[in-house]
């Protein structure tokens, strides 16, 4: 069936109904709020199928060619949201060197995935991807004609179609969606301007002397360039929610601040980037406060139910509530002095007492070592030599990888 609907170029129209169920965000919000709601998307299990069938060779063909945009790291092999966060903080650590500041624009898109239009994106397959004949009919097929039906409790709502956007909870629909953002890496270039996306999350950044603002009106230019092509592509730039941040020694920030709020820009002194809250300082103070804010809220009510629980399973939810938010991103903080991490070694401390019931007087260190936990610092360390490793062997995004070879090769020239 799978072989006979990619030779025939058509997707089975039984495969192109997903059954919307809406799910309240938390437990106790209002459920007479629709604005509480996410709706998740099912389709059948063998849509998905046919999908990973087709993106397993699709993938294949655009890594090969090359044809997804380098600084993309959303829905791709060997990248992350961390990769996507050193790279960015790679170069604003070097324009600090330079002694120059850092403007760090967060553009945010609504509902960017719903309004994708079907032409333009067939278009795209075809003539900046290189898709033909039963293959591009295959597409065409799989995009048109699709219907969802909202199911709640018993009760189901009539099948609708969908004319726009591609299928939410399919395998292919992320890939979709990176191609159609392929030609915003152009508009961007054309400005001389920065930029890293993690599928829909874009963000602008320029280096800049406190006494030429000049690279400011470029970034202003391709803020307007962006608005005009989105509104061009059916997307639509949330200027209301767009961040921006200014990186760099107090005394210099000031002076930018008035050319900012010249084009309707207000700076913030931190900002929420793919998880991690940066602040002006690069000393992710505040980010540590919240992870460790909220890790100690998890570890109470951990602490709450430890008599009755066994210690493979309190480790289990030590892992999913407290390790996972110690370690998320944590390549970033290297090179941070030791008491801005000490309250994430405190939490920690504390997970590791309450998992093994060790009194508060009771050293902490032969605690670790038996249950193999690495401190924090050693952790964070062990995160950036792995992502070193990967991208000295072929496991790295490419624009993490390049940058290693050319220190590689600094050195080299210099020891010789």
């Amino acid at each position: 069936m799978m072989n006979c609907s990619l030779q025939s170029g058509v997707f089975p129209a039984a495969f192109k109904t997903a059954v919307v169920r809406p799910l309240l965000k938390k437990s106790n919000l209002d459920c007479n709020n629709f604005n509480n709601y996410r709706p998740v998307s099912n389709l059948p299990f063998l849509s998905k199928i046919l999908e990973k069938l087709v993106f397993i060779q699709i993938n294949d063909f655009l890594n090969d060619k090359q044809i997804l945009e380098i600084f993309q790291s959303g829905f791709r092999v060997n990248h992350s949201t961390e990769t996507a966060l050193l790279k960015v903080l790679n170069d604003i650590r070097c324009n600090w060197d330079s002694q120059k500041l850092s403007v760090l624009v967060l553009l945010d898109l609504s509902a960017a995935f719903d309004t994708v239009d079907h032409a333009i994106l067939l278009n795209r397959l075809k003539h900046m991807v290189g898709l033909s004949g039963a293959l591009h009919n295959w597409f065409t097929s799989y995009l048109s004609d699709r219907t969802f039906m909202v199911c709640m409790d018993t009760c189901s709502s009539k099948i609708h179609k969908m004319t726009c956007g591609v299928p939410q909870g399919s395998v292919l629909g992320p890939v979709l969606f990176n191609l159609y953002m392929l030609p915003l890496g152009g508009v961007i270039r054309r400005h001389g301007v920065n930029f890293h996306s993690y599928a829909d999350d874009t963000q602008l950044y320029i280096s800049v002397s406190p006494d030429d603002t000049r690279p400011m009106d470029a970034l202003f230019n391709c803020i307007l360039d962006i608005k005009s092509w989105m509104a061009e592509n059916f997307l639509q730039l949330n200027q209301d929610k767009t961040e921006v941040l200014i990186i760099g020694p107090e005394a210099q920030r000031e002076k930018l601040l008035s050319k900012l709020q010249a084009f309707s820009l207000c700076p913030s002194l931190q900002v929420k980037n793919l998880g991690v809250i940066l602040d002006s300082e690069l000393g992710f103070i505040p980010h540590i406060k919240h992870v460790t804010k909220i890790g100690f809220y998890h570890l109470k009510n951990i602490a709450r139910v430890r008599p009755i629980l066994s210690r493979a399973n309190t480790e289990m939810l030590m892992h999913a509530f407290i390790t996972s938010r110690i370690d998320y991103c944590n390549a970033l903080l290297s090179g941070l002095p030791k008491k801005n991490i000490s309250p994430l070694q405190l939490l920690q401390n504390s997970a590791a007492r309450v998992l093994t019931k060790t009194r508060g007087r009771a050293h902490i260190t032969p605690v670790l070592q038996s249950l193999h936990w690495l401190p924090v610092c050693f952790r964070i360390d062990f995160k950036v030599l792995l992502l070193v490793f990967k991208c000295l062997n072929g496991l790295g995004p490419s624009y993490l990888s390049d940058l290693l070879l050319c220190t590689l090769c600094s050195i080299y020239v210099c020891l010789k």
